[in-house]
């Protein structure tokens, strides 16, 4: 009897499922509860008349918890309605004393609002009024269906034709433009050559991949709504990424935080990835890689494994991605796990993007290019290694996401910031190595060259000469190339993270006013050059990835070995040719920045220190000053300017020019 007492308690998940709960608060429980306080059957009277009291008191006491539980199943709906109602009045006016006070300051409010408003209205929207409307419009899409086969070449044709009105008119004002359109068209007929099945290549995923990265670049680098909101958020990333000080400078000091870059760098990559797990235990990452995969899918046609797998490497890492759909890795074909490889190679992930914002690498265009990968990859995946199997998830309408196994947020953020030590610990032993292997070579190179009266022979050097014809396609100037391509070997041979610590002190030398030339050494690189750098840096496609994406993979899917080794490599060049592909259409897009009124500003300015700014207005008066028979005068913009001369010994203070002797 007293097992099948408690055979009755026991609180199973099938229990739990049908709304039962713990049975002392079910009308059973009640009773025994009942009986319990009452006590055992077999004491005496005069003993169960002395517990009376008590007994009143437990009966009184669970009655109004019971009602309540009661009343709250009842009408669970309508409780859970109101709470939500209550919440959005709330937030309403919260939000509405927000814009009254400031609406300037709450614009990022309006902005996120609007857009948690239109998803709402659109689930609800379709979930109650779908059907209906693909009822109503069906006739519409019949119609639509049959007029396609020669709508679709008029499409076509009007879109190309506006692409070359565009481009024409575009590139009048800047003609390096038009290289990096050539070097675009150059890398997509590469890859093509480079092909697995030439004829099995499915151009629509390919063109509508390019065209999907063409309209985001646009929107990113052209027009000043994107401008302005990609801007706006790297400025929040950066600002939020400033926290991590907190964090960092209590464990570490304030001084080794400013000084130690492993101290400065590192904890960010912590921050990030605490975050992140925060935001997948949360689904919010699930959602935003849904909606991203869900446009790629129906515009190019790939399959919802790979795409979802594209999609997630936007926001983690190579290895982090696969585990979206690690369920489904054993049945993909090969080239499903070429897109899915070709992905991982093409992006970085959010965590170290953190630490290269930290260098001082421009937020903006990190963001925008880890995007527009997402789509060229996939493009140019399916260019490289078509579809020539049968996939068993192809027409599938969708796929089920895994999340974390963390049972409340505490714990996510725990696990995202244990899970991050081993990814610290790895970037810093990568440092240390690859930067003592190329300390090595490079030794090893000079001495090699001087038994040949070569000086200086470095690895940068070779890459520099060997990779420059590849960065002047990508649009920098001829005079820059060198310095780009050096950042391109040092991305593909050692790691990303090596080149982007260059980048950064090749930027910071622009900022900081450093003349152009050292004697025959260049200091810096222009702005376009940056800009397309920072894009043709932007994936984890080095020598060194391979064994941790094969590692990564075979762990998942230990009986697919052969097959992640028979596409690694030309992954990995699919990759590396994304990364420039993006360079590329950045270099197209670029527009240069006006330098302004250099008279007021040098008429105004400290010369006490220096800046980008400073350095190009006093280039811009050197180049105005004409000396002639021990005569100064200027021309342009400085003609007539009383303080010219008084600028011009300011500039000569800095910088060296031949309006400087005497």
């Amino acid at each position: 009897a007293s097992l099948l007492e408690m055979e009755e308690k026991q609180i199973t998940l099938d229990n739990l499922e049908k709304g039962a709960d713990n049975p002392a608060f079910s009308s059973l429980g009640e009773e025994r509860l009942y009986e319990e306080c009452d006590g055992p059957r077999g004491e005496s009277k005069e003993e169960r008349r002395g517990e009376g009291r008590l007994s009143s008191y437990c009966r009184k006491a669970l009655q109004p918890a019971s009602k309540a539980k009661r009343f709250c199943k009842a009408h669970a709906k309508v409780l859970k309605m109101v709470v939500q109602g209550l919440l959005g009045v709330a937030y309403l006016c919260y939000f509405i004393a927000a814009c009254w006070l400031n609406f300037q300051r709450a614009l990022a409010l309006v902005i996120m609002t609007a857009v948690v408003v239109f998803f709402t209205c659109w689930s609800f929207f379709k979930k109650h009024c779908g059907a209906k409307v693909l009822l109503l419009l069906s006739p519409v899409w019949k119609c639509f269906q049959k007029s396609w086969p020669w709508l679709k070449w008029l499409v076509w044709v009007a879109l190309l034709g506006g692409l070359i009105t565009w481009l024409a008119l575009d590139t009048s004002r800047n003609p390096e433009q038009l290289i990096s359109l050539a070097g675009f068209c150059f890398l997509v007929l590469f890859l093509f050559a480079c092909s697995k099945h030439h004829g099995a290549v499915s151009w629509r995923a390919v063109f509508w991949g390019l065209g999907l990265e063409f309209l985001f670049g646009l929107f990113v680098l052209r027009t000043s709504p994107g401008v302005q909101a990609f801007q706006w958020l790297g400025d929040q990333i950066q600002y939020f990424l400033s926290y991590t000080t907190a964090g960092s400078s209590f464990v570490f000091g304030n001084t080794l935080i400013e000084e130690v870059f492993a101290f400065q760098t590192l904890p960010i990559v912590v921050f990030f990835s605490c975050v992140m797990s925060i935001l997948y235990y949360l689904g919010v990452m699930q959602w935003l890689i849904v909606k991203i995969s869900w446009l790629l899918q129906i515009s190019m046609g790939t399959t919802p494994t790979e795409t979802l797998s594209v999609a997630g490497n936007i926001f983690v890492g190579q290895t982090e991605a696969p585990l979206l759909i690690r369920p489904y890795l054993a049945d993909m074909t090969r080239s499903e796990i070429h897109a899915v490889m070709t992905g991982g190679f093409s992006t970085i992930a959010g965590s170290v993007m953190g630490a290269y914002i930290s260098f001082g690498i421009d937020a903006a265009s990190l963001i925008a290019a880890s995007v527009m990968a997402a789509p060229c990859a996939l493009a140019m995946s399916k260019l490289v290694y078509p579809e020539v199997e049968e996939s068993k998830f192809k027409g599938k309408a969708s796929i089920r996401l895994s999340s974390g196994e963390e049972q409340n947020i505490l714990e996510a953020a725990s696990n995202g910031a244990a899970a991050s030590v081993g990814l610290v610990a790895n970037i810093a032993a990568n440092l240390i190595a690859f930067l003592a292997v190329l300390e090595f070579i490079n030794a090893a190179l000079r001495w090699l060259g001087e038994m040949v009266d070569i000086e200086g022979l470095s690895f940068q050097v070779i890459c520099s000469y060997v990779l420059m014809p590849v960065a002047f396609l990508m649009g920098a100037d001829w005079a820059d190339s060198p310095l780009v391509a050096e950042l391109l070997g040092i991305k593909i041979f050692l790691n990303e993270f090596v080149a982007y610590q260059q980048l950064a002190t090749y930027k910071k030398n622009r900022l900081s006013g450093l003349e152009e030339w050292d004697g025959s050494r260049k200091q810096w690189i222009s702005e376009r050059a940056e800009s397309i750098t920072t894009f043709a840096l932007c994936g984890f496609a080095n020598l060194s990835s391979i064994g941790i994406m094969l590692g990564g993979l075979a762990s998942m899917v230990p009986q697919r070995k052969g097959d992640l080794a028979s596409v690694v490599l030309r992954a990995l060049l699919t990759g590396i040719c994304v990364s420039m592909l993006n360079a590329c259409l950045a270099g197209l897009l670029y527009v240069p920045t006006e330098l302004g009124d250099c008279v007021t500003f040098l008429n105004t300015a400290n010369f006490s220190s220096t800046s980008y700014t400073t350095y190009m207005c006093c280039k811009q008066l050197f180049a105005s000053s004409v000396l002639e028979n021990g005569t100064l005068s200027f021309t342009g913009p400085w003609a007539g300017v009383g303080d010219s001369v008084l600028c011009l010994t300011q500039c000569c203070g800095h910088y060296n020019h031949t309006s400087c002797i005497g």
